[in-house]
This record gives C-alpha cells, structure tokens and sequence, in this order.
C-alpha cells in the first residue's frame, strides 16, 4: 500500500480511497435566499405513498440483483505496483476497444498496473491518460472485444436527490462486492488530487454525494442508477478524526465523479492523453461562510461566490473582477470583494454552482458572462476563460 499523506484540517478529512491518501475537504454550506436574478423555490407535489407500497421487497430485491448480474461482468478490480508497494483499487470497462476507467489516484506512481476480470482473466494495463483535476485516468488492455463488457453511461444531470444507487467494486480486496444508498446531494466540490511536482490549488466540481458504503479498494468503481447506467465514479469517503488503533473514521460520506464530466473527458484522454479544463483565476471561501461573516462583506446578500482572492493576470483579473481588501473584525476576512450571484443566466447560490457549470459546459477561450454584486450594485462582466 502507498504511505498516506494526511493533512489534518480542524475535525474533518477526506479519505482518497484506494491509494490510501488523505486530503482535506470541508464542505459547508450556507443559506439560499432567492437574489434578484433568482426565482422563488416551488414545492413540488407529494408522491404518493400508494406508488411506494407497490414497490414491495421482492420487487426490489429482483432489480438489484438484476443490476448486478448485468453489471459485474464489466467491474474490474485494479492492482498496482510503485515504488512504496502495492495497492489495489477498481474500474470499469469502458468499450469494445479495451479502455477501462478509474480514478486517477489509483494508478498514480504505478510502475504496473494490473486488471483483474471477475472471470478470473489478469491481465497487464496501460495507462494511456490522465485527469488531476476531476480524478480520472483511461487503462488501455489488450483483451479480446468478446471478454468485454462495457457498462452502460448514463445522465448524471437527470439524478435527483434521493434516488436510489448503487456502487461495485473491490473494497479492502474483496472483489466484487455491491453497495446501496442513495444520492444525498450533487454539485459538491472538492480539491483536486495533485502531483508532488504540482501544488497549485484547484477546485474539482459537479461531485455526486452518496450513503451508500464505499471504502479503501471502491475507488474509480462505478456508481449506477436503479436502470444499470454508470451515473458517477466513485472517488473518495468523508472521515473524522481515528479510531484507537489509528485507523480513519468513515462518517458515511461518500463523493463520486459525476457521469457527464467523464463522458466529456475520457475521449480526450483516449485520444490526447490529457483534458485542459477552463480557469478562472479566483479563489473564493463563500461555500463555508457563516451569516456573521456574510455581514462582515454584505449588507444584505448571504448568497453567490464572494471573491477572497484574484489570480494576478488571470481571466479574473483582466476581466476587472476585484477581491476583498478591507479587513474586517474577522481575522482572515476581507470586504470590498465581488458576489458573482450568476453565470450565463443560471444563478450562482454556492461557489460549488460556478465550478460545476464550468466543468461541464465551457472551455479554455470561452467567454461568460458573470453577473455580480459590487457594493450594492448588480452589474455583468464578461470574462474569457484561460485554462488550468
């Protein structure tokens, strides 16, 4: 197993899955309140409980055990051998020409790589791309097109929360196993996973926020809607703290790559090897943000991206976009920055909003228009987006 790297943030951590890395991740989130460019929230109508009594045990337990039959066929476990040892992780087949999927993190440093079929099949992978920011990497292997069962892909923008998921994959090495849950939330962001050669610091957006188990070994195994379709990657758990014999907690969390950023970037990374995703130059702290701090910079907003800090000469900066710089009575806090409460027309609650529509929708010489908030004043700013 790799050596992992803990940084320890006040009283949570993320736990990276399989290669045993720790990373820091505090995901809070502050109140949604309709702004000027949003509209009011609309209750939708209660389902009722007659369609939830249909539903009776045999039923479900004949869709999940149909979704395992077909799934597990095309969930492949993943061994790797570096420098500091071995490690095992998952992934999935991803078509007829040999591409497996999983996360980046799981192959990172590996000298071999290896993949291992539930048939029994081992064989030796290629890595043949790779995506820090949304944790991504291709396996090429050379295994005949009838050995392959590809999963199929299905919409991660169409799940909503509370859908029922499940996950595959080889917690700890024990190969095939299944878990279920649900979605518990999406458009989470977290750092990216970088290089030691590269500390620059990035936001990873448009995670999907499950319960449903996944451990140590379930990482880049597939997360799957109630219809078979792989909806998310799953990347990494949420800890608190250690147990007595200084093993993580698992809380429960767990985070998955969401469907549509893979679909979007795995062709690049087949062809290219690589996936440039657009910048913006801006660092924001909005998502963690208490109604003191709010007051601290508003006087009325508690919502939208509040800019603590801007790239100089980034797209941020050339576009005007101004940061905090007049300190307040909470240390670390500055007011006077911008509250981008917009993108394109879609609003902008938490910072986690602008980054997921970033990610799945823009590139690197895009232009957006961004609508904020400068001292009690809406304006719209256009900016071109650079790449990371």
């Amino acid at each position: 197993m790799k050596k992992g790297i803990t940084v320890i943030i006040a009283v949570t951590l993320v736990l990276v899955l399989a290669a045993c890395s720790i990373s820091s991740n505090l995901d809070l989130f502050n109140r949604v309140t309709p702004t000027a460019t949003q509209t009011a929230l609309t209750i939708p109508t209660p389902v009722s409980s007659a369609v939830l009594q249909g539903q009776d045990l045999s039923t479900i337990d004949l869709l999940l055990t149909n979704i395992y039959e077909r799934s597990n066929p095309g969930v492949v476990s993943i061994v790797t051998s570096t420098s500091e040892g071995e490690s095992s992780g998952s992934g999935f087949v991803y078509d007829k020409e040999g591409h497996i999927i999983t996360n980046y993190h799981v192959v990172e440093g590996a000298k071999i790589v290896e993949v291992d079929f539930p048939s029994g099949r081992k064989v030796e992978g290629k890595v043949i791309g790779t995506d820090l920011d949304s944790d991504i990497a291709v396996i090429e292997v050379d295994v005949d097109a009838s050995q392959l069962v590809p999963l199929p892909l299905g919409d991660s923008d169409a799940l909503k929360v509370g859908q029922m998921v499940v996950a595959i994959g080889n917690p700890f090495r024990l190969n095939s196993t299944m878990t279920f849950g649900i979605v518990s939330a999406k458009g989470r962001v977290q750092d990216s996973i970088r290089t030691a050669a590269d500390q620059t610091a990035y936001a990873s957006g448009d995670l999907i926020q499950i319960d449903a188990a996944i451990n140590p070994g379930n990482s880049g195994g597939p997360l799957l809607n109630m219809e078979g379709e792989v909806v998310g990657v799953n990347r990494s758990i949420r800890i608190s703290g250690t147990s007595l014999e200084g093993e993580s907690i698992n809380t429960g969390i767990g985070f998955a790559v969401s469907i549509n950023i893979v679909k979007r970037v795995v062709p690049y990374l087949i062809q290219y090897g690589t996936f440039q995703y657009p910048y913006l130059g801006i660092s924001s702290s909005s998502d963690d943000m208490t109604l003191a701090m709010w007051r601290a910079v508003s006087e009325n907003q508690t919502t939208g991206a509040y800019i603590t800090s801007v790239t100089p000469g980034g797209p941020a900066d050339q576009a005007g976009l101004r940061a905090g710089t007049k300190p307040t009575n909470i240390q670390g806090l500055y007011s006077g920055g911008d509250i981008i409460i917009g993108v394109d027309g879609h609003p902008v609650n938490l910072y986690g909003d602008l980054i997921s529509y970033i990610f799945k929708y823009k590139s690197p010489g895009d232009e957006i228009i961004l609508t904020i908030i400068r001292n009690g004043e809406q304006k719209e700013v256009p900016l071109t987006l650079g790449g990371r």
